[in-house]
């Protein structure tokens, strides 16, 4: 077993920030069990149907710009996509001026099920985060749109490989 130098860090430092992600990771967790068992809806269902509930969106958006607002990659997205239309909660239609492009957007039966959830959602909401201050929430709002922005510019160098 050949023993590799390990990098010299701060290690008070390492260890917030090793909480902080175990964290983020145990609170997605949490939200799509919870998600599930209390309101019936899996996060990514949740979350594409917010997505196109939104009403800058309201007439439906390219499955491009959808998989982008997201996050999702295209073949998980296509998947949501295929039991939210199952379940007619949306539809995928060309773009009269590119034909190539499909138009995501909610059924009448997806607005239907989608307002049916807000009162759900509101009690979910205030029940996940009682004892916050409204400065609180913002505040964290704040720093989690900074996390993503950060995250999504992360470029590791790879390792060198010692042999």
């Amino acid at each position: 077993m050949t023993s590799k130098a390990i990098p010299e860090v701060d290690q008070s430092l390492y260890a917030v920030h090793n909480r902080l992600f175990f964290r983020l990771f145990q609170a997605g967790i949490i939200l799509d069990r919870q998600s599930s068992k209390e309101m019936g809806v899996s996060t990514a269902h949740w979350s594409v149907l917010g997505a196109l509930s939104r009403e800058v969106v309201k007439q439906g958006m390219s499955f491009s710009d959808l998989t982008h607002y997201l996050g999702f990659s295209r073949q998980n997205l296509d998947g949501i996509l295929k039991r939210l239309e199952r379940d007619q909660y949306v539809k995928r239609t060309s773009d009269e001026q590119d034909r190539r492009i499909k138009i995501v957007q909610l059924t009448e039966k997806g607005w239907e099920y989608w307002f049916d959830l807000q009162e759900k959602t509101y009690e979910f909401y205030r029940q996940a985060l009682a004892g916050l201050s409204l400065d609180d929430k913002i505040a964290f709002l704040h720093l989690m749109n900074k996390i993503n922005q950060n995250m999504q510019t992360v470029e590791l160098k790879p390792h060198s490989q010692d042999n």
